[in-house]
């Protein structure tokens, strides 16, 4: 999922990739290979009756080359799956059954963004319904992973500015354009009236390895007069279409809130309990409730602006807790890490990270369950 506040504050559990996108199984966990190994049972497509969709056959790859060999060699993966598709005649509600009835949820919204080109999978649920959706429309072994670019700034993330020595909304939401739209609607606050003091995220993932709860806690001051607002995004992982859900409000309360839920987006105002006048600080406390989306592998906070300090906590249920766990810093708009750092989880199975002075950029916690 993906969490985003903004003041325009954004969160994104880092993601994911809609944060926190803010991530998924890595592909060496249940992941598998799925296609193209001989005497292996292909994956079958959903009919309205058991008995008929046992018996649909298996498309042979060799009938699948004709829709990959009908459009450019510069084709992308959109481009690609769009093909295929046609090339099937399966609906995209029969594939979502299809890739459900073998595990793997993805709803009809996002295989349409990636028909479409509006969003990539990247991670390992994602991934994995990829290598079956290149088993189900007759594709060859990685004729869609192949095509799959570098992964974006995504998984359970936390977007917070844009501030005037920071970045703007679109380097902190790509490609949510309708992220703008939303903030024209509530007239959301010019940038930088909050300086953002503290944040603490205390992030909690559950027995079956779901992050479900995020509760933040931030202590702002006001560089003008008369603040009296905040506005706050965030946003599913792009496996959800259902949007994230502020609860627990406190010195605040929620204002309005606009839902997409076509792209598990969230955009609410919160309302302080008084005008701040230049020089007031106050602390802002909320929890988000996370939609389903499968197991998550990280955690992180993008920042479009300088914070003092910046405090992360992940918070595992003692009968799931990783392998591995490590910080992760990344640069704005960088794809790779810049930093990593081992992470050690204690008796009380958890793990933190402590920035000062954070700069712009993305910082966060990965982990690994096997």
């Amino acid at each position: 999922m993906s969490h985003g506040l903004t003041a325009t504050t954004a969160c994104r559990p880092a993601p994911s990739g809609r944060a926190a996108r803010a991530r998924r199984r890595p592909a060496t966990g249940r992941t598998g290979r799925t296609g193209g190994a001989p005497g292996r049972s292909r994956l079958r497509r959903p009919g309205r009756r058991p008995a008929q969709a046992a018996a649909v056959p298996a498309v042979a790859p060799a009938a699948a080359v004709a829709p990959v060999a009908a459009v450019t060699a510069q084709a992308g993966f959109a481009e690609v799956l769009n093909a295929a598709i046609e090339h099937s005649g399966l609906s995209l509600d029969r594939i979502r059954a299809a890739l459900a009835k073998q595990g793997v949820r993805v709803s009809v919204t996002t295989l349409s963004y990636w028909r479409r080109g509006r969003s990539q999978p990247e991670r390992a649920t994602s991934l994995r319904a990829v290598h079956l959706l290149e088993e189900l429309l007759g594709l060859r072994h990685a004729a869609l992973t192949s095509l799959l670019g570098p992964p974006r700034p995504r998984g359970r993330w936390v977007a917070q500015g844009p501030a005037p020595d920071g970045l703007r909304v679109e380097q902190v939401w790509p490609g949510q354009t309708e992220l703008g739209e939303v903030f024209a609607e509530l007239d959301a606050p010019p940038a930088g009236q909050l300086e953002r003091q503290s944040i603490h995220d205390a992030y909690y993932v559950d027995a079956s390895r779901r992050g479900h709860l995020l509760r933040m806690r931030q202590v702002v001051r006001a560089t003008v007069d008369g603040v009296t607002r905040h506005v706050v995004v965030h946003k599913a992982d792009e496996s959800s279409d259902v949007c994230p859900e502020i609860t627990n409000v406190r010195h605040a309360r929620l204002g309005r809130v606009r839902r997409r839920p076509h792209i598990g987006l969230l955009v609410a105002e919160l309302l302080l309990d008084r005008p701040l006048a230049l020089g007031d600080s106050t602390v802002l406390e909320y929890e988000v409730q996370i939609p389903d989306s499968g197991p998550t592998t990280d955690y992180g906070r993008f920042f479009a602006g300088p914070v003092r300090e910046y405090v992360l906590q992940v918070h595992f249920d003692p009968a799931a807790v990783p392998v591995q766990c490590e910080r992760f810093d990344r640069t704005p708009g960088a794809e790779t890490d810049r930093h990593r750092e081992p992470l050690w989880i204690g008796a009380s199975a958890s793990a933190h990270v402590l920035t000062a002075d954070q700069q712009p950029g993305q910082v966060g916690i990965r982990w690994q369950w096997e």
